[in-house]
């Protein structure tokens, strides 16, 4: 069930049934030569609606902007500031809960989203409280990457070992092959395994030591067919988490 295909009496009707809501989030952002921009956006959606549909969970509108400050030296890339994102989900959660949703579960595709959203779930918290709202202290925000899911993490490990890396990398991109076939992008890369071991400061930074946008992947080795396999068992071990917080005090 996805919240922009329903009506508000649909809602309504849900919200007898479970306070819980999950939203992809992600970002829009260069994935080296042959990833796609989407990439972040595009996983945590198909993860996203994939849960949703194990769970019977009503699935938010994809966030696909998230905070992408370090890539914007590459050509297509756009970021929300970090106070614009946390100022984003206030406002995400602040009327869901007015109407009664409890638990929102962000599903998320890009790892530099996880300190704003951790610093705007705590934010939210005190925006919710201030308003006086009579579930207050019943709403509960959680953040699961899909990539560091275990079972993610042990068949990426089983199938690229070090070439996995940390962007661009073999896993998110077989995703998107899998979503999207007829978007297969083949290019020579070089060397093979980008570089790896610099800490990220500004945009200039990032593009003058990781030239091509990847950190320590070799994402040639993505297939559609690995796609699938990290997808259902993201799916699978996500849902069985979103369960257990709907049920948390």
């Amino acid at each position: 069930m996805q919240l922009h295909l329903s009506t508000w009496p649909e809602v309504e009707d849900y919200l007898t049934r479970s306070r819980g809501i999950i939203f992809p989030i992600g970002s829009t952002e260069q994935h080296g030569p042959t990833g796609l921009i989407g990439t972040d956006a595009i996983c945590a959606e198909v993860v996203a609606k994939g849960v949703g549909e194990a769970t019977g969970a009503l699935v938010g509108p994809t966030i696909n902007v998230g905070m992408a400050l370090h890539h914007l030296a590459f050509p297509g890339s756009v970021s929300l500031r970090p106070s614009t994102l946390i100022a984003l989900i206030q406002d995400y959660v602040k009327p869901l809960a007015r109407n009664g949703f409890e638990r929102f579960y962000f599903i998320n595709g890009h790892g530099g989203n996880v300190a704003s959203m951790k610093a705007a779930f705590s934010e939210t918290y005190a925006a919710i409280a201030d308003a006086n709202l009579a579930n207050a202290g019943q709403v509960r925000c959680k953040l699961a990457n899909w990539y560091q899911s275990n079972a993610v993490g042990e068949l990426a490990q089983q199938l690229y070992g070090d070439q996995e890396g940390s962007h661009a990398t073999p896993s998110e991109v077989a995703l998107t092959q899998f979503i999207y076939p007829e978007t297969i992008k083949r290019s020579p890369l070089s060397p093979a395994i980008a570089p790896t071991g610099r800490s990220i400061y500004s945009a200039t930074d990032f593009r003058q030591f990781y030239a091509d946008g990847r950190m320590g992947s070799n994402p040639a080795l993505a297939t559609p067919e690995h796609g699938q396999q990290f997808y259902e068992l993201a799916v699978k071990e996500l849902s069985n988490r979103y369960l257990a917080f709907l049920q948390e005090a």
